[in-house]
């Protein structure tokens, strides 16, 4: 089994992002897989098989928490950025790259869903990642939005994002509201069975997750389109896997950003919805990334 150690990535701000990093058997330095979950998740959500897989095909593997979940600090808690997310996962290749196991001129990275999307916009503007896999992405936060926010309730949506915006103003502390709940008169950001199976199944230590977003993290997400990225990412190889029946992040909006990337790039496609490839899709996905990996980064 693949050794697993704490890594501590300090970013300018004070923040301090916690990662795993697992390092295969024999001698570095080793090329290199960085990680991370997608929307308000933790690398506890079902992530660490995956990385300890790679680890045992010949690759370190860094898998970290965003800023304000799980082991990494961060104010305030559960607070999605995107774009913050990004410019922090920059540091982790950065800090990466000091470490004497890590081949600096190796590594990939994988991104899942709302990481997946962030792993098309780094593809496409940062040249030190040298293989690019993008599983089951958000490709466009904002065409997802019109899809499961009914038209006469968008109003009132954004009426609740400028009051908290305003209460803010006035000194209160950000909103929040459930992250999953079948309730329907809970406000949630996700209703879906599989997706409350997913999240309230996790097995993350007492305090390091809850069942909790800012309102703004939503706000943001309807103006996040990552898909945008995609046809920049060339000459950096691609691989996207998709799901059949994905309804998190829709299966007709990947295949459409996928004929817009250039070559070189590979399509792999799953049965099933968005979590199953950590789950019943896990051995497909998985055999499709270290392949990928494989070939691009040429392990030894």
């Amino acid at each position: 089994m693949a050794e697993r150690s704490d890594e501590l990535v300090h970013l300018p701000d004070g923040t301090v992002l916690h990662a795993w990093l697992f390092l295969p058997d024999g001698p570095g330095p080793h090329p290199t897989i960085t990680m991370s979950h997608g929307f308000g998740g933790t690398k506890y959500h079902n992530i660490e098989p995956i990385a300890r897989a790679l680890a045992e095909a010949g690759f370190a593997v860094s898998l970290h928490d965003h800023r304000g979940f799980g082991d990494s600090t961060g104010t305030p808690r559960h607070d999605i950025d995107p774009h913050q997310q990004i410019e922090d996962w920059r540091r982790v290749i950065a800090h990466l790259q000091t470490l004497d196991s890590v081949d600096a001129d190796r590594i990939g990275l994988w991104g899942s869903s709302y990481s997946g999307g962030h792993a098309l916009v780094l593809g496409a503007t940062d040249r030190r990642i040298k293989a690019v896999y993008s599983q089951v992405p958000t490709i466009s936060g904002s065409e997802t939005s019109r899809r499961r926010v009914p038209p006469h309730l968008t109003r009132q949506l954004e009426e609740s994002f400028a009051s908290d915006e305003l209460a803010q103003a006035q000194g209160e502390p950000p909103a929040t509201q459930a992250f999953v709940s079948d309730n329907v008169s809970t406000t949630a950001s996700y209703r879906a069975t599989d997706a409350i199976d997913f999240y309230l199944g996790h097995s993350a230590p007492a305090g390091l997750w809850e069942n909790s977003v800012t309102v703004q993290s939503n706000r943001r997400f309807r103006s996040y389109d990552p898909g945008y990225w995609i046809d920049q990412i060339s000459p950096t190889p691609l691989m996207m896997l998709v799901a059949a029946h994905d309804t998190v992040a829709p299966t007709d909006l990947a295949f459409r950003a996928y004929e817009r990337a250039l070559e070189p790039k590979e399509l792999v496609v799953i049965p099933g919805g968005h979590f199953d490839p950590y789950l019943a899709g896990f051995d497909a996905s998985t055999s499709a990334a270290i392949r990928f990996f494989r070939t691009h980064l040429n392990a030894r």
